[in-house]
């Protein structure tokens, strides 16, 4: 039996795989990466266009992230978190050092899904209230809390959920939910939208407002001018909390350290994972502010984690901020979203009757995809699968057909490639996207 053959019965044998029908599963075996590509047991290269979850900042097999895990294991490999240690305390001061605002304080998780479920913790503690309000179009995580905060169908299996949930639209002009046709209509209709259903909830009710200041999995959807400022007011005005999610947008995805600094918003609590050192060890947290961290400076904050902080984690994420100050790898972002992949996006839905919208920022974009662009009806239905959902299942075997290996959720291509990728290897990412989208012109009206 080949290397691969042996490790996908031993997969399907013993391996429990999330979001899954356990006798559907046939995955991919992965046999290792460098840089921004992988590569199977038969030898196929692909290249990395989706930075596995969108959390491979730095790319496979970083040379400075793998020294400093090995350099930090070699000292001390695990450590309680009653203990102080030097590694767990840089990263959280070269953190709070970027953040936005007076968050100062960093909490440390797992990953993403356990920072939501504490950022709320803290905002109902903090408020002395219950409620949380977060938006139709997201997905903050799959444990208890965060999946009842979900807006999206992976929540539905999952209810009845926590109590003190709320949801509301967030802006999407493609798709506008207020019949708007500027952004600035947008923006307006959304607020009010939001000022309406906290108005509805009962202000004195609502903790906190959970939002992505960019939507990832929903959509890549980049707020309107004005939006985020809103509701911030919002939140102000009623005593409210704003907590940014940016497990999936922080450490650099936009182009930023924290996406709200592209809008120039202070949230309250910052939640992130990810790209903080690249996923190379399991890793996230809640920045806060000094308002809220001083709620429990005589009052024991209710929770912890035996892995908060973890030393290997750490030292990765070190070595991670690190890379992108002496790289200047922000700006890099920045440059390459602009100059580089919006304008072979625009260039590519011009000749392609299936692309009705590309959006995005930095290297986080998406493209929807439409059967005719009059009407905007989507290339498949929402939450499609089986047969319904077969157009994009071909859609993605053929860019995978060409070397590179996409994100493709619901009508839509995501394109979030590792933030070291080159140009020449965004060049042939992107050609592999037009390439394939034959498949689905074909399917236009």
């Amino acid at each position: 039996m080949s290397d691969a053959a042996e490790t996908l019965a031993t997969e399907r044998d013993h391996v429990f795989h999330s979001w899954s029908a356990q006798g559907a599963v046939n995955p991919l075996s992965i046999a290792g990466g460098e840089g921004c590509w992988f590569w199977d047991h038969d030898g196929n290269r692909y290249l990395d266009f989706a930075s596995q979850l969108v959390n491979l900042n730095l790319g496979h097999r970083h040379p400075r992230l793998l020294a400093a895990i090995r350099d930090q294991a070699e000292r001390l490999c695990t450590v309680a978190p009653q203990f102080g240690n030097e590694t767990r305390s840089t990263l959280a001061r070269l953190i709070a050092e970027r953040a936005p605002g007076d968050l100062d304080a960093v909490f440390f998780t797992n990953g993403g899904t356990e920072a939501v479920e504490h950022a709320v913790r803290m905002a109902r503690l903090h408020t002395g209230r219950h409620k949380i309000l977060s938006a139709y179009r997201s997905y903050h995580g799959a444990t208890a809390g965060s999946i009842t905060l979900t807006g999206d169908p992976r929540r539905w299996a999952n209810e009845p959920g926590v109590p003190g949930v709320a949801r509301f639209f967030g802006p999407h002009l493609y798709r506008s939910a207020f019949h708007a046709t500027t952004e600035e209509e947008e923006s307006d209709r959304a607020l009010r939208h939001l000022a309406e259903v906290i108005q509805f909830e009962g202000p004195d009710t609502v903790a906190a407002v959970l939002l992505e200041p960019v939507v990832g999995t929903n959509g890549v959807l980049v707020p309107p001018p004005g939006y985020l400022a809103g509701v911030r007011e919002l939140c102000d005005r009623h005593g409210i909390l704003l907590i940014s999610d940016e497990v999936m947008v922080g450490f650099g995805r936009v182009g930023e350290w924290f996406a709200v600094d592209a809008w120039d918003v202070v949230p309250d609590l910052i939640t992130f994972a990810k790209g903080v050192n690249s996923g190379y060890v399991p890793l996230g947290g809640v920045v806060i502010s000094r308002r809220i961290a001083g709620t429990f400076t005589d009052r024991a904050y209710p929770g912890g984690l035996t892995y908060s902080g973890h030393p290997l984690a750490c030292a990765a994420g070190v070595a991670s901020i690190e890379v992108f100050e002496e790289t200047d790898l922000l700006r890099r972002v920045r440059r390459l979203g602009s100059e580089v992949v919006e304008p072979a996006l625009r260039e590519l839905a011009e000749r392609h009757p299936s692309v009705g919208h590309v959006r995005g920022r930095g290297l986080f974009w998406a493209v929807e995809l439409v059967r005719d662009r009059e009407t905007r009806e989507p290339l498949v239905p929402f939450n499609a699968s089986g047969a319904d959902a077969a157009p994009m299942n071909q859609l993605a075997a053929a860019v995978r057909e060409n070397g590179v290996w996409p994100f493709v959720n619901m009508n839509r291509l995501h394109i979030a490639p590792p933030l070291v990728i080159s140009e020449e290897e965004l060049a042939l990412g992107l050609k592999a996207l037009d390439d394939a989208l034959a498949v689905t012109d074909a399917l236009t009206s």
